[in-house]
């Protein structure tokens, strides 16, 4: 004991030194006025004579207006630097001494928090009209919370402060006995006052106060230590001649705000006063105060701890809470306050986690999601992946991420980036490096895509967190690192939040019942009863395009007429194929085309429902109807389509894609082929486009691995047909259409024996060594006597980027040279292309390995003139022979499940 007592010492003797800011507003207050303004200035070139200005570094000179005087500061880079040499200067011009005599106690008492606008003038004005015994007593929880230096002062006497507010508590009681002469406090009550009265002037100072209004009504949120209770709103009634913490202890269960502790960080803006107000028994604070510096944990009895808001707050909170935004701020020594509502609660709680911040930024709580790949920031929508983890990091007291830009080493490439990331503790210490291997052609792409890799294996960390530490290398993939558990101390006290329990803390019951007899929900988050309304446009979303819906969301109840709207909004985009939304909008989005509009219920989400609706207690009673779903409402109104097709537009016509179809329907023609089989149909628009052909073709099948897209296909196919075989308008003559759902590079049976297959645009979409293996299993086992492959030439990208889209308004065309400048492929979703050279040789090797002949053609672009033809095509063909009619044995049959089939005979 002995040792900390003369540790305190030793640490209260140092006196802070004072700024030149603080130095000028201890003497001026508010009548000093600093007045920044950017500097601007050109940099010289190596162009003499250019008539484009080169923008210098951003630099910021300070005006500061004194009564007496006014100074002039030279220029910074630092708007802070500039304002502390502005305020040097006026000290020196007007002689101020500085004074380095020590104060006395009482004096130093009073500079803490007496004079100017400090928060504690406040609490210390309002604790003067408190009666009796309780007049000017503050409780010692406020000057712990209010005043950073002293703060700062228990943080050198145990950093263990910084993580354990709650020991800055018992070092200011002890530090107050040792100010015996001018400070009193009680070992029964946890409050602290001036020994002495205070100075008629200073008691006119801190009672300057607006006493107008009579009774003010405060929203505010109790948050009971029970997870089996229920968040519920209240409403402070506060008097203006009253102390504002006794009312909030009262509504606690006790008499004296001395019994009420604040959390230690502000929960909401910066601008507010939002805190966790809680009461916890002495006996605790004293455990606290004898914890020794050595890593032991307080033991907390069973349901003391406050999980919800020790979540919220990053700190222990123990016993019920008051969540409520109303303080003394800097700002002025009136009483501020905000309302807080459960809605306010339930986007604190899911602004936690980086998919909630993401959902916040959007303010589509039952749409959005994180998407699981930043492909260019003109692509992109809400807070970008990079402030999203600043916010992170501030939501959980850590330091800001550190970034690091690496220069590609691919010699073959022209300038990329990659870039490297690190988390680091409020410390300093390295907790997870996050590394990816892609690369950018713009340093600002690279920061953002390393910044969206490690929030989304955060995000999984939160949904998966009862995962023990010693397991969590199995949860993330080669290009992250875990170093230190020191990310998951704030966090792991509130694992039961998690894990599938945040989304019903407070109606776990009636969820549980909900799920177990509702008509209208199906397990996971599927879609039931949909309808699709309005004609078909033809101008559908696929993967990469940008699709903007008009949608609303509401909770239906036991009677379908009682409806109330959740969410809403008219003109929400996303981009398709990279998870921007819930993934069962995002299913029913890609089967609609532009102009129709679709309906659909679906299974309850009721931590988002409370983030979304305004009326909470509506909500609750809703919830707890025997059969309640959420109703989805929605319209596209406009697709705009992948950067690739729309620069392929601009440049080539007709268009790339349809002289793609053009040539295989040459070669459907010289083959006379009745049946051909579509490896990676996608959305059926080569079936579709068939169709409308006259061919010798019979029979056509498509197979794709994404349902959402053979989905579509099979509406687009279906429409087509139903609609226009009775009248003979198609000329084609094709008798029967399947598509079937499975992987291209498995074998299966159904899939053998076509006269010819395609395989247009598809390979560039898988890894490398998956388009060898296709080539082998389509060569060896499906055996097409033609094979049709198409995929881009990487040479003829530099012919795109320095196309001019004529058809565009000039904005519009800026913004997609940047984005296709920014890209290294032509689609984010290519994990290759390759020059002639590479293609040619993978399509010799293939087919100098099963026996096929290839010849190499093209569409967009001559073979004569570099670089070539916009699409490269190999097309591979061998004679006919009995053999081709017998299966070779592989050695797994894979299952191709038939997901839509059509028969003329059976229209």
């Amino acid at each position: 004991m002995g040792t900390k007592t003369e540790e305190h010492r030793a640490v209260a003797a140092k006196k802070p030194t004072l700024t030149p800011k603080a130095i000028i507003h201890q003497s001026f207050g508010s009548k000093a006025s600093y007045t920044v303004e950017e500097v601007k200035q050109c940099r010289q070139t190596e162009c003499p004579g250019l008539s484009i200005q080169q923008k210098g570094p951003c630099l910021y000179r300070c005006t500061l207006q004194l009564p007496e005087l006014s100074v002039v500061s030279g220029t910074f880079s630092k708007k802070k630097d500039a304002e502390q040499s502005a305020a040097e200067m006026a000290i020196e011009k007007l002689g101020i001494r500085l004074v380095v005599d020590d104060p006395t106690p009482e004096e130093a008492w009073g500079s803490l928090f007496l004079s100017s606008l400090h928060p504690l003038s406040g609490h210390i004005g309002a604790a003067l009209l408190r009666k009796g015994d309780l007049c000017g007593s503050i409780p010692i929880s406020v000057v712990a919370v209010y005043d950073a230096k002293i703060f700062s002062l228990c943080k050198c006497i145990n950093p263990e402060v910084e993580s354990n507010p709650f020991l800055a508590i018992s070092f200011i009681m002890r530090a107050t006995t040792e100010l015996s002469g001018s400070l009193v406090t009680s070992e029964q009550h946890l409050w602290i006052r001036n020994q002495n009265p205070y100075s008629e002037d200073i008691v006119e100072s801190l009672m300057k106060q607006d006493y107008s209004l009579e009774c003010i009504q405060v929203a505010a949120v109790r948050i009971p230590s029970s997870v089996e209770k229920s968040v519920e709103a209240v409403t402070l009634h506060i008097s203006s001649k009253e102390y504002y913490l006794d009312i909030i202890a009262n509504e606690l269960g006790f008499e004296d705000a001395a019994d009420v502790l604040i959390s230690r960080w502000n929960l909401g803006r910066a601008s507010s006063e939002t805190r966790l107000f809680f009461a916890t028994p002495k006996s605790y604070l004293l455990d606290q105060s004898s914890k020794l510096p050595n890593g032991k944990e307080t033991h907390h009895s069973e349901g003391f701890l406050n999980v919800r808001a020790s979540y919220l707050s990053g700190q222990d909170i123990i016993g019920d809470a008051i969540l409520a935004s109303i303080g003394y701020t800097w700002k002025s020594r009136d009483l501020f306050y905000e309302d807080v509502t459960v809605r306010s609660y339930y986007r604190m709680l899911i602004g936690k986690t980086p998919g909630g911040i993401y959902k916040l930024s959007r303010e589509a709580m039952l749409t959005a999601e994180l998407p699981s790949r930043f492909t260019t920031r003109a692509n992109w929508r809400g807070s970008l992946p990079r402030d999203i983890l600043f916010m992170f990091c501030r939501q959980h007291h850590l330091s800001e991420p550190v970034f690091s830009i690496h220069p590609s080493k691919a010699a073959s490439e022209s300038e990329m980036f990659k870039c490297e990331l690190k988390l680091l503790s409020r410390h300093e210490d390295l907790i997870i490096k996050c590394f990816p291997e892609d690369s950018f052609k713009k340093q600002n792409d690279a920061i953002q895509n390393a910044s969206l890799k490690l929030l989304s294996w955060l995000n999984k960390y939160f949904k998966n967190i009862l995962v023990p530490f010693e397991k969590l290398d199995e949860t993330v993939d080669f290009d992250i690192q875990i170093y230190s558990r020191n990310i998951f101390r704030g966090i792991s006290a509130c694992q039961s939040l998690h894990n599938g329990q945040l989304n019903a803390i407070e109606l776990h019951k009636i969820l549980e019942s909900i799920c177990a007899n509702s008509s209208y929900i199906i397990s996971g988050n599927g879609v039931c009863s949909l309808k699709i309304g309005g004609p078909y446009s033809g101008v559908c979303p696929c993967n990469g395009s940008l699709a903007c819906i008009s949608y609303s969301v509401s909770l239906i109840g036991d009677d379908e007429n009682i409806k109330e709207m959740i969410e809403v909004c008219n003109d929400f985009e996303f981009e398709v194929g990279v998870g921007a939304v819930i993934s069962y909008v995002e299913e029913v989005v890609m089967q609609m085309s532009v102009g129709q509009s679709a309906c659909f219920t679906t299974n309850l989400l009721p931590d988002f429902i409370f983030a979304s609706a305004s009326d909470s207690a509506k909500m609750m009673s809703l919830l707890s109807s025997k059969t309640c779903c959420m109703e989805y409402e929605i319209s596209l109104t406009k697709v705009a389509e992948p950067l690739e097709d729309r620069m392929e537009q601009a440049l080539f016509s007709p268009s790339l894609s349809k002289q793609r179809v053009e040539f295989a329907v040459r070669r459907i023609l010289e083959s006379r082929a009745t049946t051909l089989l579509d490896f990676g149909c996608g959305s059926g628009s080569l079936l579709e486009a068939l169709l409308n052909y006259s061919t010798s073709l019979e029979k056509i099948a498509g197979v794709d691995i994404s349902k959402k897209g053979l989905i579509r296909a099979a509406k687009v196919l279906n429409s087509k047909l139903l609609t226009n075989s009775d009248a003979a308008v198609l000329p084609t003559s094709v008798k029967s259409v399947i598509l079937y759902e499975g992987s291209i590079t498995k074998f299966g049976s159904r899939l053998h024996g076509f006269d010819i297959g395609t395989c247009l645009e598809v390979i560039e979409h898988m890894d490398e060594d998956q388009a060898c293996l296709f080539g082998d299993v389509a060569l060896s086992y499906f055996c097409p006597r033609i094979l049709v492959v198409s995929t881009p030439n990487f040479e003829y990208n530099a012919v795109l980027q320095k196309s001019s889209t004529t058809n565009q308004e000039q904005e519009d065309e800026s913004d997609e040279k940047s984005l296709l400048q920014s890209c290294k492929f032509r689609n984010h979703d290519h994990k290759f292309e390759w020059t002639r050279e590479q293609f040619q040789q993978w399509a010799s090797d293939m087919a100098a390995r099963h026996n096929y002949n290839v010849e190499f053609s093209g569409v967009g672009g001559s073979a004569d003139v570099e670089p070539g033809f916009a699409s490269q095509i190999a097309v591979f063909k061998r004679e006919w022979t009995p053999e081709d009619n017998m299966l070779k044995e592989a050695d797994i049959e894979y299952h191709y499940n038939v997901l839509w089939e059509w028969n003329s005979e059976n229209k």
